[in-house]
């Protein structure tokens, strides 16, 4: 026995001396765990350290070097990273398990897949998420890295299926992997000093040994047995404040400058924020027959990054405490956009409309927006997305792409965004805002209706609008159109992402360090989408802040927003689906693509809800081509069969009027649809 634990040690020894330059426990800061690349495995509490000053006791230590490197060797700064007292909440878990290389290594494993999230319950199961706190497991989804350029460089992705909880410690448990032959997979040398008690002479490794310890004891509560142990690490996922503090603390310094500190009560307090209209543009129904007024102008928003006017390329200048610094007197211009709809009789329900990827308020514009408006008495008003907008495209492409170090020039400014629509938000809503104002009095008359404002976003603004809606003190309905959350998942499944990689993955060439990239900007994304706010979007919402009820739309085999993410959001916020969501025979290789999702089982519905929208299974068209849509691939591919569904349900007019209905004061989803799926793109079912 003695003799086997030495030459153990020599393994071990032998191991390290072949792995990458800085791999082990040297000046990179790396983890010995998985020599794959460094910051492997990931997340994980070895590039973290204690300290009593954060709200969850940790704070992220990666050091210079140990991220991924542009073709040039510039390496990823770690300053903005390292503010972080966590990980993400929707962390993708990353490591490479040398033979477990394809879906049939997955399969013959027996792993969890994305198909079938359930499964994660199964007795057996090789790949595991335990709460630390309760011992319990937590719903995760594997798969193996389809963008891999080689198998033997392909990851293990593990996804939450459900958003993690803030604070929370959770260990991952991988055992009983095998290859796709049905060979075992053995665990590593360095992993095997420490489950199989070998001894080691490196004080790097004893320093380790305690923590390793405690962990298994864990796992062995939990009915995890340390023998049959191929990998265990664990991680804290970041606080409310660590996730949302910056956004919070603007939000909060601004309104109170308008007056209003009691942000929760739904009583609108205080000043209407300072705004002018700058054009004024009536038509006659033969120029419009939808919409008889179109308004512009700007509003005065306290700006809190680092350059005059909050314009692109700048970003929060931070105090001790991590949040943003106001200069005195620096004042962003939001600019918006107000249609006001032809023919309406009565008084128009104003709605705050969230743009589409790195678009502008001009998407308000549309004619499906204006069908809606006339169709339900609707006033539409939008601002752009700053940070994600047109204007922010060459920032983005030159700056923020080709050098990772400056994401926070994207992240904050996204904030900064959010900002601009609550005071738009504001400005609709407050009795001397926008209704009282001569533009929106055509003939004298007062025509937008009380301060019951609410906010429908669609693709970008779905999924930026989740983060909004969980901030938001002035409307507590929004309608998500085709969203989801977690660009780290959404990326790699949407087919907009094709420009960006080009330019992310031309200048970030080492294919192996893919994943993490996108894991490392998912902890600063988290501060400007609905990845980061989920857990307060509906339930448990943050103090000063209402309570907020949401209907997602799904387009089922959406090709630029992942219905995988938008299950994800759908669970975390408590949704429940109508159904039935789909015809039979529809779901394709999906074993169970709505798991975790209980069934509206009465209408009108009052809470939260999932609704899927359906273009039909790929077909040919009456005269000629192809139309409708395949379920989207399993792997984290771009779905690119058929006709993209994303942008069809605003075509249906029994969508446009479920959404209407929904988005009133005191609405409901009502039992549209009939007794069949909710189909649209012309689709009539089979």
């Amino acid at each position: 026995m003695r003799r086997a634990a030495t030459l153990a040690g020599v393994a071990l020894t032998a191991a390290l001396a072949a792995a990458p330059a800085g791999a082990a426990t040297g000046d990179r800061g790396c983890d010995p765990l998985d020599q794959a690349a460094c910051l492997l495995p990931w997340p994980n509490d070895y590039f973290s350290r204690a300290d009593r000053s954060t709200d969850t006791g940790r704070r992220l230590a990666l050091r210079p070097g140990s991220t991924p490197a542009t073709k040039e060797g510039k390496s990823i700064g770690v300053v903005d990273f390292n503010r972080s007292d966590g990980f993400s909440p929707g962390s993708l878990i990353i490591t490479r398990v040398p033979g477990l290389d394809s879906n049939a290594a997955l399969d013959r494993s027996g792993a969890v897949r994305v198909t079938d999230p359930g499964r994660y319950r199964t007795r057996n199961q090789p790949i595991l998420l335990i709460d630390a706190q309760t011992g319990r497991r937590w719903p995760v989804m594997a798969e193996v890295d389809a963008q891999a350029a080689a198998p033997s460089q392909a990851d293990l992705l593990i996804r939450p299926a459900v958003n993690l909880r803030e604070g929370r410690r959770y260990i991952v448990a991988l055992r009983g992997l095998k290859t796709a032959s049905g060979a075992p997979i053995a665990a590593g040398g360095a992993f095997r000093v420490y489950r199989d008690r070998l001894p080691s002479t490196d004080p790097a490794v004893q320093r380790r040994r305690p923590h390793m310890e405690e962990l298994f004891a864990r796992l062995g509560r939990a009915g995890v047995k340390r023998r049959d142990l191929y990998l265990a690490w664990d991680f804290k996922v970041a606080s409310a404040k660590g996730l949302a503090g910056p956004m919070l603390s603007i939000r909060n310094r601004a309104f109170a400058r308008l007056g209003d500190r009691n942000l929760g009560d739904e009583r609108i307090q205080g000043r209407a924020p300072k705004f002018r209209i700058t054009s004024v543009q009536d038509f006659t129904p033969a120029q419009n027959a939808l919409v008889s007024r179109r308004v512009s102008g700007e509003v005065d928003v306290p700006c809190f990054l680092d350059l005059p006017g909050c314009p692109p390329g700048s970003r929060f200048r931070l105090n001790a405490a991590g949040l943003p610094v106001r200069t005195p007197g620096n004042v962003a211009k939001a600019p918006f956009i107000c249609q006001i709809p032809r023919g309406v009789s009565g008084k128009l329900q104003p709605v705050l409309y969230g743009h589409g990827l790195l678009g502008s308020r001009t998407e308000v514009l549309s004619s499906v927006n204006a069908q809606a408006a006339q169709e339900h008495g609707l006033l539409f008003c939008a601002t752009d997305w700053a940070g994600m907008a047109t204007e922010d495209v060459a920032t983005i492409a030159t700056r923020v792409l080709p050098d990772l170090s400056n994401f926070p020039l994207l992240a904050d400014r996204v904030q900064q965004g959010m900002l601009n629509f609550l005071f738009v938000a504001r400005a609709m809503a407050h009795r001397n805002g926008f209704g009282a104002d001569p533009a929106f009095r055509p003939g004298g008359r007062r025509i937008v209706a009380g301060r019951r404002i609410a906010f429908n976003g669609n693709s970008q603004g779905g999924i930026i609008g989740g983060a909004l809606t969980a901030v938001a003190p002035d409307f507590t309905r929004s309608a998500l159109g085709v969203p989801g959350m977690n660009y780290s998942t959404l990326l790699d499944r949407s087919v907009d992402f094709d420009p960006f990689a080009a330019i992310l993955y031309g200048n970030y060439a080492r294919d192996e360090t893919r994943p993490l990239q996108l894991a490392l900007i998912q902890l600063l994304w988290d501060r400007a989408e609905a990845n980061g706010y989920a857990q307060h979007m509906t339930r448990d919402p943050y103090p000063n802040t209402p309570r907020h009820t949401v209907l997602l739309l799904e387009a089922f085999g959406d090709h630029q927003v992942s219905n995988l993410a938008t299950g994800v959001e759908a669970r975390t916020i408590g949704a429940r689906l109508r159904r039935p969501a789909l015809d039979p025979g529809r779901k394709g290789p999906w074993v169970r693509p709505f798991w975790g999702l209980p069934r509206i089982r009465s209408f009108p519905y009052g809470r939260s809800a999932l609704l899927v929208m359906d273009s039909g299974p790929l077909r040919t068209a009456p005269g000629g081509g192809v139309i409708g849509t395949p379920p989207a691939p399993i792997e984290n591919v771009a779905p690119r069969q058929g006709v993209d569904p994303h942008g069809l349900g605003g075509g249906s007019a029994e969508i446009r009027r479920l959404v209407a209905a929904f988005l009133a004061p005191g609405g409901a989803l009502l039992a549209g649809c009939g007794a069949r799926p909710c189909y649209i793109g012309g689709y009539t079912g089979p």
